[in-house]
């Protein structure tokens, strides 16, 4: 039942994305704004076929901790529910910041092109960074929030990968606040398995920092500390060094 689950959910996801793509090609002479609303329905729809399809549900904590102004939103990354949630979910535009090579992916990356993300090239090194750090500006002032993953790739449940720098180097270079998200949707969604669990995803929104006086690694220690502390909460049995009473966490 759940391979069979799974196999339906693939099905939409392959038949909605070709005409969402041609769509996005149509719309394209759209604002901006216009076209990043109607291009995150289809996020929205995936979202909600996997909860109908296969049973993957969602809770939030930590709504109110979003704020106002710029923002940068450093996620957790095990999955690819996350960035589809993030991205239909989020108050503001997201705009992320990824290989350039996501943009050459038939349809789904046509649509992501259109939406004037930062697509780096890493083989460009400092070039590549003072390029996020200039389009991050102009972003941020057009009202958008980026979202980064520090850990730079999917990581399973229970395990950390190294948390890269460069999102609190954006922002102490801009001054946005650094919003720290954890979740545990490697749990229903897990990395490169075509069968997906039922569940439910619970995603943890942080406290805002100011990154006002602080460095790039002090920032980012902050963000690692939060995350990981989180999701010894949100999933004490993947971790041995978790604490032993865990709140029950609130919808």
């Amino acid at each position: 039942m759940a391979w069979l689950r799974s196999f339906l959910f693939a099905v939409f996801q392959i038949v909605t994305v070709i005409p969402y793509a041609i769509a996005c090609l149509l719309w394209a002479p759209l604002p901006l704004r216009w076209r990043y609303r109607l291009t995150r329905g289809w996020p929205r729809l995936v979202i909600w076929a996997g909860r109908w399809l296969v049973g993957m549900r969602w809770r939030v904590k930590g709504w109110e901790n979003l704020p106002d102004g710029p923002a940068i939103v450093l996620s957790k990354h095990q999955s690819a529910w996350e960035t589809l949630f993030l991205a239909g979910w989020m108050p503001h535009d997201i705009c992320f910041v990824h290989k350039r090579e996501l943009n050459w992916i038939p349809f789904f990356g046509w649509g992501l092109a259109l939406l004037h993300m930062i697509a780096i090239d890493r083989g460009r090194g400092r070039d590549a960074f003072e390029q996020v750090i200039a389009q991050g500006r102009d972003r941020l002032a057009a009202g958008r929030w980026l979202l980064m993953f520090p850990e730079g790739t999917r990581i399973a449940p229970g395990k950390a990968g190294k948390y890269k720098s460069g999102g609190a180097r954006v922002a102490v270079r801009t001054g946005a606040r650094v919003v720290p998200v954890a979740h545990n949707a490697g749990e229903c969604w897990p990395r490169n398995a075509f069968v997906k669990r039922p569940g439910i995803i619970t995603v943890s929104i942080g406290p805002p920092i100011d990154p006002q006086g602080l460095t790039a690694e002090e920032l980012n220690k902050q963000v690692e500390a939060w995350i990981e502390g989180e999701m010894r909460r949100l999933s004490p049995e993947r971790y041995r060094d978790a604490a032993p009473a865990v709140a029950t966490a609130r919808s």
